[in-house]
């Protein structure tokens, strides 16, 4: 691990020669953003949109970097590593100041974070546990901030109770996972939360918005209650490195029949075919 290779403000570092300031705001405050984007053989998997999303954070945190996608990419790709399945963590701090202090310094150069690492292979066919918790993170969950405590602090939960993720209910509907998005099947339609301040924009997401558009298979964008999870017969969560990762135990209670889905094993399918087809 110490010899793995890093990018740290213009240089290609082995991971235990990164340093950076204790001053760095990101390191004091959380003050930052931060990007997740895989890696199919050998290339960076819908990348546009992960650009997009990350330029939409620096904006929503004011952090004033503009790089092109070629920049990007000539940053990013040196750091993938053999494998088929892997992905990029980025990380921009608003950089470091001259002393702690809440306000925006006077002038401050953004420090820029990249490291790669191979996804983890998960249980998909046999489905994983979740449980339902009460949603006491900050408003602005569209922004893919690294100031995470909250997450962090339900996904243990849920790891505590022997669960893969937490869903996150607020004002009696469900949000999103604490690291993912969330869709139910719903008296047989495929549903997910919209897009508002409280949920992240997932780039998995609407991958599989349009891929079961493309594919005949009924989706909408609606609000989830309570009971309406509870009496799912599919859920599954959805992230840039668990892909579509199902649900067949919610609250210790079978989710459905308490297997794996007929949609969800659609769906994994056209999402598998669709990863080699763009790569």
């Amino acid at each position: 691990m110490d010899n793995k290779k890093v990018y740290l403000n213009g240089e290609y570092l082995a991971l235990s020669e990164a340093k950076v300031s204790v001053l760095d705001r990101g390191f004091l405050f959380g003050d930052g953003v931060y990007e997740v984007i895989p890696a199919y053989f050998g290339k960076l998997f819908c990348f546009a949109q992960h650009l997009e999303r990350l330029n939409k954070s620096l904006q929503a945190v004011r952090i004033n970097l503009e790089l092109s996608a070629e920049q990007w990419l000539d940053i990013l790709n040196p750091l993938l590593i053999q494998g088929d399945a892997q992905y990029i963590y980025l990380q921009i701090s608003r950089g470091v100041g001259n002393k702690r202090d809440h306000a925006f310094p006077d002038d401050c150069t953004p420090t820029i974070f990249a490291m790669c690492s191979p996804i983890a292979s998960f249980p998909v066919d046999q489905g994983v546990k979740a449980i339902t918790l009460d949603d006491m993170r900050w408003e602005l969950c569209n922004i893919k901030a690294t100031t995470l405590l909250a997450n962090i602090l339900l996904r243990q939960q849920a790891v505590e109770q022997n669960c893969a993720e937490a869903i996150l209910i607020k004002q009696g509907y469900a949000t999103e996972g604490a690291a993912s998005n969330v869709f139910a099947v719903i008296n047989g339609v495929l549903t997910t939360p919209p897009k508002n301040d409280d949920i992240l924009l997932g780039i998995t997401r609407d991958v599989l918005i349009r891929l079961a558009h493309e594919n005949n298979i009924s989706v909408q964008e609606a609000k989830i209650s309570l009971a309406d999870l509870q009496s799912a017969s599919e859920i599954w969560m959805t992230s840039s490195v668990r892909e579509i990762l199902p649900v067949i135990t919610l609250d210790n209670k079978p989710v459905g029949t308490g297997r794996v889905g007929d949609i969800w094993i659609a769906m994994q399918t056209y999402f598998q075919d669709y990863k080699r087809a763009v790569s």
